[in-house]
Formats: structure tokens, sequence, C-alpha cells
């Protein structure tokens, strides 16, 4: 997988979730919230992640609960504040992933100069907030109109909790996607967060897509799972299991990440 080892520097890269605390206009963000404090528990978690030995961090929006398939305009500028920030200290590949929202991702992208982006950006799915049609013509359009050549994108392939509307298997849909869209990378998940992707299922994709698209571990992966995850995947996404005390809602601890990685590295070092 020579772009992504290229750009993580290391085969089997491990990109960290960076999880932002509610922004402007998010139901959690309270009158006493300040974005001074947002921006400070980013830079805290930043360094906790890089300290700890990660390959890349992946900055998200994650406690916009619930997320909107159209975001307000506050919430993307809120995020490239953040980023902007704490941009002269990322020491790593980064990308972003202003959730739900493909078109979102990818200006936030131009604006911040991220490496990569995680998004929904095709197919049909229905959850809890309703369904949602992705148009990733229009997503795509918009991605060259920009100049962003070398932004690589990573596709959720089965999004986490939603269901997708299109019958094929998954081995078909990545297929297809790769000839149509030319994805760069396909996020594999369970049903929810923290759950653990069928190993098989990464395997049947993985064998579906031709040999420069990367098949990412998008959940379940935890110190204890992370070395057979990686024997299906080329990459992993870790969020849940790098917080203090494995609690999704918590911040970044430093020991955890470290103890974790080294554990990957003794599997690369066998590789």
């Amino acid at each position: 997988m020579p772009w992504i080892n290229e750009m993580f520097h290391t085969q089997k890269p491990i990109i960290a979730m960076l999880h932002l605390d509610a922004l402007p206009g998010d139901p959690a963000y309270r009158r006493d919230s300040s974005m001074a404090q947002v921006v400070e528990h980013a830079r805290r978690d930043l360094h906790a992640l890089q300290d700890g030995g990660v390959d890349g961090v992946l900055i998200s929006n994650e406690f916009s609960l619930p997320y909107q398939r159209t975001m307000d305009y506050v919430t993307p500028a809120a995020m490239a504040r953040v980023i902007g920030e704490i941009r002269s200290e990322i020491r790593v590949p980064f990308g972003v992933d202003a959730i739900s929202d493909g078109l979102a991702c990818i200006e936030l992208a131009a604006a911040v100069d991220a490496d990569f982006v995680r998004g929904t950006f095709c197919g049909v799915y229905v959850g809890d907030g309703g369904w949602y049609n992705n148009d990733f013509s229009k997503l795509l359009r918009r991605k060259a109109a920009l100049g962003l050549d070398d932004l690589r994108m990573f596709y959720f392939l089965n999004p986490e909790s939603d269901r997708n509307l299109d019958t094929r298997a998954l081995p078909d849909i990545a297929k297809s996607l790769s000839f149509k869209a030319g994805a760069d990378a396909f996020c594999i998940s369970a049903n929810a967060a923290g759950e653990d992707v069928n190993a098989q299922l990464m395997a049947s994709v993985r064998e579906a897509v031709k040999s420069d698209v990367a098949v990412v571990c998008n959940t379940g992966c935890r110190i204890d799972t992370i070395k057979a995850k990686l024997q299906s995947a080329d990459a992993a996404v870790v969020g849940t299991t790098f917080k203090e005390n494995g609690d999704f809602r918590a911040h970044v601890d430093q020991a955890r990440v470290a103890t974790f990685m080294e554990v990957v590295r003794e599997y690369r070092t066998a590789l």
C-alpha cells in the first residue's frame, strides 16, 4: 500500500481521533462554555496523542450531537478556528471529519490544508437522524474546483449506526466506488463505535479493490485486538481506547496511547 505508507511514514499506520468538544450552536455547548477552552482541550489531546506515538490524527466534531446533514456555518468555522490555533503544533499527517456533511468536510480541508478527509461521501442511509442521500458527483467536482488534487479521501463504506439502503454486498459497493470515484481508502465499521469489525469482511473488501486502495479498520481497535485487526487492514482509526479509562467522553490518556503503540510497533517489527 505505497501511498498510505508514504503519507504516514510507516506500515499499518494508526490514525488517532482528536475529538473536539461541543462547538457553538451544538446543544452541549453551554452559555458558560468558551472557544478558548475548546482550543485548549484540543491542544492537550493533540500533544498526548503525538507524544504517545500515533502516526496521524483525525480531527472531528465528535460532540456536535445530534449531527447535522447540512451543517450550520458556525460548525466548520469553529473547527477551522481550533485547527488554526493548534496547526503549528501538529507534527504528524492530519485529516478532518465534519461529521455527516461531506461538502463541509471538503471545504474545511481546503481551509486548513488537511492531508486527508474521512466522511460519508456516497450512498443513501437511514438512521436516527432520518435519511440522507450523498451526491458524490457534486463533492468530487467541488474538490476539483478547490484544487485539492493531493487530498486523500477515506470513504465510510458502512457508517456506524446508520443502515445503507443499497443492498449490494460491501465488496461489490467498494469495487464500484473504486471505479467511479477513485476512492483512496475505505473505512469499515461495526454497528456502533467501539464494536469489533469482522475480519473476514475487511479481507473480502481488500480482495475486491485495487491494491492501491487502503482498507481501514474504523471501530473496535483495542490493545487486545489491534494485532488481529491489522492482519486484515492496511491501517486503523483509534478513538475511545486512547481516552482516560477508555471512556468515550473523557480526554486522551498519553500512557494508554504509548502502551497501545508499543504493541503496534511489536507487530510491525514482525512483518
